[in-house]
């Protein structure tokens, strides 16, 4: 992960984050209420692609890195930096959605995680678990609160669900470029005494499995699955941490 400093952003900058964010939303939701069993992650994909092409902005996540595509799609075991590929949807699945969008200089990024038809209890506890840990994080966060406040109130949701935490990723701040400071774990209580400020941008992303969450790179460096092959899911928002709390930039 590149870092970069999360330095306060203007009103000029917040209002592009504000743009980027609505065509972010955007594009997540039209994927998702296009999504059918018997489709493929590329055919996604090519959905998220035209569907920004035609709100005006540019893929966050194409070339960094080396990226090869413009979203991560993940399916059940498949844990983060999916690449789209020919994989078949199935009923019963769940699909992560993972987008960046730059519009004026500046990166939004947002996550959600779906069921493709009806899924199992489990499934359905950990879209659940994991989505309330999003929603918990972001009643936490305002101005002086520290990093570890955050990554506390994460891991103590995910484990009220009973859900056990990837540790090797996290949060980051966001605007300038796709990685900011400050990391923001989904863990720890003794982690970083960061104190967010008033104006800086950032996207907190709880990543969850419902087995173990011991996880492995497949041979493209990007794909990381569980070892035990237990679901995984995460939800995310790009915010603006203000006086009074947040704001949701990706809505």
């Amino acid at each position: 992960m590149s870092k970069n400093l999360n330095r306060v952003k203007t009103q000029a900058e917040i209002e592009a984050m504000r743009e980027g964010g609505k065509m972010l939303a955007t594009v997540l939701q039209f994927v998702k209420s296009k999504t059918k069993a018997g489709m493929t992650t590329k055919d996604l994909a090519n959905l998220a692609a035209g569907k920004l092409k035609e709100l005006g902005g540019e893929p966050a996540f194409l070339g960094y890195r080396g990226y090869p595509d413009v979203i991560c799609i993940a399916i059940n075991e498949e844990v983060q930096h999916t690449i789209p590929s020919d994989r078949t949807i199935k009923e019963g699945d769940i699909v992560n959605c993972d987008f960046g969008v730059l519009w004026k200089g500046l990166i939004t990024d947002a996550a959600i995680t779906y069921p493709v038809g009806d899924i199992s209890d489990e499934a359905q506890n950990l879209l659940a678990g994991t989505e309330a840990a999003l929603e918990a994080a972001i009643k936490t966060v305002k101005h002086g609160v520290r990093v570890k406040e955050v990554s506390k109130v994460i891991e103590k949701t995910l484990k009220n669900y009973g859900l056990d935490i990837v540790r090797e990723l996290c949060g980051h701040g966001v605007g300038h470029s796709l990685h900011e400071d400050p990391d923001i774990p989904n863990f720890g209580a003794d982690g970083s005494s960061f104190k967010l400020k008033a104006g800086m941008t950032i996207a907190i992303e709880p990543i969850a499995v419902a087995g173990v969450a011991d996880i492995e790179f497949l041979p493209d460096g990007w794909n990381i699955v569980t070892k035990d092959g237990s679901w995984a899911c995460q939800f995310e928002h790009s915010l603006l941490v203000t006086y009074e709390g947040c704001e949701v930039l990706t809505s």
